[in-house]
């Protein structure tokens, strides 16, 4: 196996003893999430989002969203522990193992817990009828891909900061605001001009795009190659600049 392997299974076995504390997460937030946007507040938009019931139209976004937000906290707190609190980065650097395979490793656990996080949630919307293609199961990897562009950026920035104040700054005026304005409850054709090109900045929106096409059913077109493109291009960018944090705080 190769050195990130072993920091994989590192994880894991730490998963295996607290996976009992994210099955709340995993299945029942988003049952209630459903049940209070998808047939709470579906039951006032009578005619329905682009030919279909709201709760079938939302679901592929609060999918999406849920993987970006689960990137997004593994590569936050769990990454400032492995740095400042538990120090468990620094006694995988006393081994024989380079920043990168400490990274990879890492983001190999992010990954999973997405991948696990978002078929728990498809698991759900099946039981809610909300599934109308049996391609659905394509948010899987696009989950993952969401995952891959936000994780390895985040956790550059988590790297990047001495204080978990700045977490909190980051799920608030970061993580929150991408959330809303990333086409996860309402069109992102519905915002004005400039917000509107500000959402297809992020990589949420496509994340929400791609797996909207994938749980209708719907045909998405040439266009989906470059959102491909574009959320490994944020990937890419994410994993050089961890890679370059990791190192600044690892290798003495």
């Amino acid at each position: 196996m190769t050195p990130s392997v072993y920091v994989l299974e590192y994880h894991l076995v730490n998963y295996r003893r607290t996976w009992r504390a994210s099955v709340f997460s995993s299945l029942v937030l988003p049952m209630l999430t459903m049940l209070g946007f998808g047939l709470g507040v579906g039951g006032f938009v009578t005619g329905g989002v682009e030919g279909v019931s709201y709760l079938e139209w939302m679901v592929p976004g609060l999918i999406a969203s849920t993987a970006a937000q689960v990137a997004v906290g593994e590569a936050t707190w769990p990454v400032m522990s492995c740095f400042t609190w538990v120090k468990t980065y620094f006694a995988q650097a006393a081994a024989p193992l380079r920043t990168t395979d400490i990274l990879g490793g890492h983001v190999a656990f992010m990954l999973f817990r997405v991948l696990v996080s978002t078929a728990a949630f498809l698991l759900v919307a099946l039981c809610f009828g909300a599934l109308r293609s049996g391609w659905a199961v394509a948010v899987l990897p696009i989950s993952l891909l969401l995952g891959v562009a936000l994780a390895p950026l985040v956790a550059a920035y988590t790297a990047s900061v001495t204080s978990d104040m700045y977490l909190a700054v980051l799920l608030r005026f970061a993580v929150l605001p991408m959330s809303l304005f990333s086409g996860v409850f309402f069109p992102i054709e519905s915002l004005p001009t400039v917000l509107r090109w500000v959402a297809w900045a992020l990589p949420l929106s496509h994340g929400v795009d791609l797996s909207r096409a994938a749980v209708l059913g719907l045909d998405p077109g040439s266009g989906a190659v470059w959102q491909v493109l574009y959320l490994l291009a944020w990937g890419v960018c994410g994993w050089f600049l961890a890679s370059w944090r990791y190192r600044r705080r690892l290798v003495i």
